[in-house]
């Protein structure tokens, strides 16, 4: 089956509908990091300020998805998701409120952390749909799921293209805050119709007499350090295109230079579907790793906008390959009944490494300027290139045990 029938075959399964709720739903969540990053920077004049609010708001989300997550897999994604999605839409609403009152930072604070901890992760849980919705495929399954994740990973780096510059547009046409007002709405309408949407019925509960197995291994572990970087990575980034864009007076056009790295990483998630499945997921990512190294330190050395839109576009064509065999590693590796977690928990590290990447790039900026703020990128892409070079044993060998157990229950009658 080639990549394009995979791809079209995907939208048959789920049908078109479901692809563009699932796509919608995620948006907010890429549009409140920046857009809280903008709004109490511009209205507080503190960089440090604006990274340590976005960051509450990220970290937050990442400690609470893993929880719901669990719940998720337990109980059914659409109460958790539903739930989620309109407390979330409340607290963007109420930051907004309380940015433009006289609220002191550390509520400021406070409430981008209570915003954060109840915004669903619906990239991570339609990650987890893919397989039931492809079950009844028979040998072809494997390299739908596969092309179901490469387009996951695209469809994730669209959002982050595409909600930054919503952000970047709203703030140069409304203000800073109507950017965080439309994400509300997104995530009120869409991602309840995600929560809603007959998939969610479709992923299994795991019988409640068994023990669904562990989640956290070494092998977990190293592919949640792996997504923690690039979390780190995507910080650093998005605060010193804040600061470059600040410092050529143009603050909205942040939003703008930050989405070419999802444009760059969309257009390379997608053409990984057309990888041989001889290579695995471990050689891609190290692959993926090197090519972020190579690709970074251009940083270091650009002074307008133009030159940091050009080296964020092309570097962003290493991150969903980096990001999908990831995602896809742990997919294969852990538990089935633990996916739902697995996915959320990921994505928490990845939030986490966002607010550790915004909050001291913002910190070296403010006293440094942009390319202090660059050079966190460029020494976290070192750093994952390392992690992926000395991991890459353990990681086959994790991959190959758990090809040999699905395979064991695809041959298991029903």
């Amino acid at each position: 089956m080639s990549p394009l029938s995979s791809y079209r075959r995907l939208i048959a399964l789920a049908g078109p509908t479901y692809v563009l709720v699932a796509f919608l739903g995620r948006l907010p969540l890429a549009m409140s990091q920046l857009g809280t990053l903008l709004l109490v920077s511009t209205a507080s004049g503190s960089y440090g300020l604006g990274g340590l609010s976005a960051g509450a708001l990220a970290v937050a989300n990442a400690l609470g998805a893993p929880a719901a997550g669990s719940l998720a897999d337990r109980i059914g994604q659409r109460p958790v998701v539903l739930v989620q999605s309109l407390l979330g839409a409340t607290g963007l609403l109420l930051l907004v409120a309380t940015v433009g009152g006289d609220a002191g930072d550390a509520t400021v604070v406070a409430v981008a952390a209570a915003t954060g901890l109840a915004m669903p992760q619906v990239g991570p849980l339609a990650r987890v749909r893919w397989r039931p919705l492809t079950s009844g495929t028979g040998p072809q399954q494997r390299r739908l799921v596969d092309a179901a994740f490469s387009y996951e990973g695209a469809a994730d780096e669209a959002s982050f293209a595409l909600g930054p510059a919503l952000i970047g547009l709203a703030a140069v046409l409304v203000s800073p805050s109507g950017g965080l007002v439309t994400a509300a709405v997104l995530l009120a309408v869409f991602g309840s119709a995600f929560a809603l949407d007959p998939s969610a019925r479709l992923v299994p509960r795991p019988d409640a007499t068994v023990h669904p197995g562990r989640l956290v291994s070494v092998v977990f572990v190293v592919l949640a350090a792996a997504q923690l970087l690039v979390g780190v990575l995507f910080g650093a980034t998005q605060t010193g295109a804040t600061v470059l864009a600040t410092e050529a007076g143009q603050p909205g056009v942040a939003g703008l230079v930050h989405a070419t790295l999802g444009v760059g990483s969309a257009v390379a998630g997608i053409a990984t579907a057309y990888l041989p499945e001889r290579i695995g997921h471990e050689r891609r990512a190290l692959v993926a790793a090197l090519a972020l190294a190579a690709l970074s330190w251009p940083l270091l050395l650009v002074d307008s906008l133009l030159g940091a839109t050009a080296v964020v576009l092309v570097l962003g064509c290493a991150v969903a390959p980096y990001m999908i065999a990831v995602f896809s590693l742990a997919e294969r590796v852990v538990p089935r009944p633990r996916v739902g977690a697995a996915m959320t928990t990921l994505a928490s590290a990845t939030g986490i490494g966002y607010a550790l990447g915004s909050s001291v790039a913002g910190r070296l900026a403010d006293a440094h300027g942009s390319t202090a703020a660059f050079s966190v990128t460029v020494t976290t892409t070192l750093l994952a290139t390392l992690l992926m070079a000395t991991q890459q044993r353990r990681l086959r060998a994790a991959t190959e045990a758990g090809s040999g157990r699905d395979e064991a229950l695809a041959s298991t009658p029903a």
